[in-house]
Formats: structure tokens, C-alpha cells, sequence
């Protein structure tokens, strides 16, 4: 049976992509290389829409949360970690790991931190120099007001640091504009690769507090990777078939244009989330994010025996971590999909809840969908 991915990342990958990473692989100290990064590097500027720099390193979107962590911070400093989910820990979780004294603030799971939140954290503890944020949690699928906490953050002497792993590219993102002194992404989202390239934006005034940082690193050296990067050049073996991928995948995306990227998303998100609450079933987060669509579990229905004959039918969602284990079914619609991938992903959840008994009447998940595409 041919399955669907509708997970929040790994997302499918073109075709297209897959065929350029199947050729023969090339060495990455040759000047074809050094072509091809050179220009891998102008294009993530503009699929980041930042005047700074990105760098591209061998990890997953974790490693470069760590990578701006040690970067941006020294021995003794303290920092601001948001907690509204399970990505939202992992800062927290990262900060302590380098002995950074990190106040947290713990966010109910579905809801969205709030810039008076912040704003009264930083008015309580003078000193803060980091206030780590994410864009798109998508444990419970919501979404960050960020421009709303750039304009907060901008009365400190803070950096504000974004895991926008999945958020990038499905929502607007101005990191220059909205002062983000650091954004973090993955090529598993959006950029429709496989699992293995992290990214890390750094703006150009960033550089002072990278400057002072002593936190310990190695691999995660920021200043050897501006370096390198300054060559077209890696300070360490990259993999050199992931970004050929990259190039081709960032050509699909900038040929689009990425305000139409982040329209297509929102269009995406709002037909499934019309679909879904056509079936009687109610939405997880109360600030929805457009990477996916969350799901409460209705009474009576057993979250993992949905998910478990969602993937018989050959789609592939995700289920609830940690304490929503079975109370959630996470859709994701990021990357390489269209309005019949929505389809498909509605079809086979209405098959699903009518073979584990759930009642509603066939059909009308399409049809709502069906009127959003149409709209």
C-alpha cells in the first residue's frame, strides 16, 4: 500500500529532490562544491528573508539549539526558557546541561506564551541575556506570537532566541525586522528533505554576545563556522549529498515565492481544520499553529487504536507526548503536499473513526474541506 506522511516532520520529499540526491556524490573540498554551497548560502538568506547569516550544520534541529545556546551565552549568564510543550523543555532542558541558571516559564500545554508573561519575567530577574522561544510547538500545535515578544525583547539588553524548527516557511518569519537574534530550523519541515541538516540564522548584531560567549563548544563553534563560510566552506565534513538536495529543494521553494509558501500553508491548515471539526471533533490548541493540525481525542475512543488503523490505511499522522499520550492525534501539512494530500489525510481519518466505532456522517469532513479550497 502506498503510505502518506502526515507527520510534522519528516515530511515527503519531492521527487525531483530525491532523483538530484541519487546522483553520483561530489567531494567536498573541490571548487564544484564550493559552486554549489556558495549558492546553497544566497538562497537560505532568502528563504530566511535575513540580511545575517546561516549556517548549515550536520545535526538535527536540536543540534542547533544547542549550537545557539553555547554560542550565545557565557559562564555565569542567565537566561529565559519557555515551557509550553515538549520542544519548549528541550531549551530548558539544554541550558541546564551547560550549568546556565535558566528561569522558566511553564505555559499551559495548548495555549501560547504571552508577551506580558515575558515581559514580567524580565522585569523580576535584571541580567537576563537570552529569553528562548518556539515558534510552532508542534507537541501541542500552537503557534507564537513572535513579532509581539520582538517588540517586548527590544526594550532589554536580551537576545531573543526561536526554534522555528517547523514554523519557518509556514509562517511569516522576519528575524531582522522582529529583532531574533538567533533562529533555528531543520530540513526535515519545510524544506522537504530528509532528517540530517540543522540550520542557525544569526543576525549581524548578534555577533558582540557570540563574541563574549565561553560557554564550552567544539563542533558547535559559530565563529569557526563564519570562517569557513566566508570560503564557501564547511570547518567540518558536511553531508555533501544533503545539500545538493537542499539546493534543489530551496530552488522549488524560492520558484514559488514565500509569501505564496505561507499562504498555501495558512489555505492547507484551515481546510483540515474545517474538515476535522465537520466530523463533531474539537482542536487541541487555542493558537493554532498552520504546521499541523491537533486533535482532541473524543470520550470513548481510544487515541492509539486510531492512529495504529489511521496507519493501516496508509496514513502516517502522529500521536500525543508525554502526558497527551492518547489524548491527541497530530496531522501535520508542511512541505511537499497539496489540497488532495488534505483529502486523502480526511478520507482516511473518516475511514478510521468509522472502524473504531466514533459516529458521524460520512463525507463531511470533504465537503467542508472541499468549500475552504473552493473559497
Amino acid at each position: 500500500m502506498k503510505t502518506r506522511l502526515f507527520t510534522p516532520g519528516p515530511v515527503m520529499v519531492p521527487e525531483k529532490v530525491m532523483l538530484k540526491m541519487a546522483e553520483p556524490i561530489i567531494h567536498h573540498r573541490t571548487p564544484e562544491y564550493e559552486s554549489l554551497f556558495a549558492d546553497v548560502n544566497v538562497k537560505l538568506k532568502k528563504f530566511f528573508m535575513t540580511e545575517g547569516e546561516v549556517f548549515t550544520l550536520a545535526s538535527s534541529g536540536t543540534g542547533a539549539m544547542e549550537a545557539a545556546v553555547v554560542n550565545i551565552l557565557a559562564k555565569g549568564d542567565k537566561a529565559v526558557a519557555v515551557r509550553g510543550g515538549k520542544f519548549g523543555e528541550r531549551w530548558y532542558e539544554i541550558c541546564k546541561a551547560y550549568g546556565v541558571e535558566t528561569i522558566a516559564i511553564d505555559v499551559e500545554w495548548g495555549r501560547a506564551v504571552t508577551p506580558e508573561q515575558i515581559k514580567k519575567v524580565l522585569d523580576g530577574n535584571p541580567g537576563v541575556k537570552a529569553v528562548f522561544t518556539t515558534q510552532s510547538e508542534t507537541s501541542t500545535g500552537v503557534l507564537t506570537d513572535l513579532k509581539a515578544i520582538g517588540e517586548v525583547i527590544k526594550k532589554y539588553d536580551v537576545a531573543l532566541v526561536t526554534d522555528a524548527v517547523s514554523g519557518l516557511g509556514a509562517h511569516e518569519l522576519l528575524p531582522d525586522k522582529w529583532g531574533i537574534d538567533m533562529v533555528v530550523s531543520g530540513s526535515q519541515k519545510t524544506i522537504m528533505l530528509p532528517p540530517g541538516l540543522g540550520f542557525i540564522c544569526v543576525l549581524k548584531d548578534t555577533w558582540s554576545r557570540i563574541e563574549r560567549s565561553n560557554l564550552p563548544k567544539y563542533y558547535w563553534d559559530l565563529k569557526k563556522y563564519k570562517k569557513s563560510i566566508e570560503k564557501n566552506q564547511n570547518p567540518f565534513t558536511p553531508p555533501v549529498t544533503l545539500l545538493v538536495g537542499l539546493n534543489e529543494s530551496l530552488d522549488i521553494i524560492l520558484a514559488e515565492g514565500i509569501e505564496n509558501m505561507w499562504a498555501r500553508q495558512a489555505l492547507v491548515a484551515k481546510a483540515m481544520r474545517a474538515g476535522i471539526k465537520a466530523l463533531g471533533l474539537n482542536l487541541f490548541p487555542k493558537d493554532p499553529s498552520n504546521v499541523l493540525t491537533t486533535i482532541s481525542i473524543p470520550e470513548g475512543i481510544d487515541g492509539g487504536a486510531l492512529v495504529k488503523t489511521l496507519k493501516k490505511n496508509g496514513i502516517f499522522p502522529a500521536g500525543g507526548q508525554d502526558q497527551l499520550k492518547g489524548k491527541i492525534i497530530r496531522i501535520g501539512h508542511i512541505g511537499y503536499l497539496d489540497e488532495y494530500d488534505v483529502f486523502a489525510a480526511l478520507s482516511g481519518l473518516e475511514m478510521s473513526l468509522k472502524a473504531i466505532g466514533y459516529s458521524f456522517s460520512s463525507g463531511e469532513s470533504l465537503k467542508a474541506a472541499q468549500q475552504v479550497m473552493s473559497e
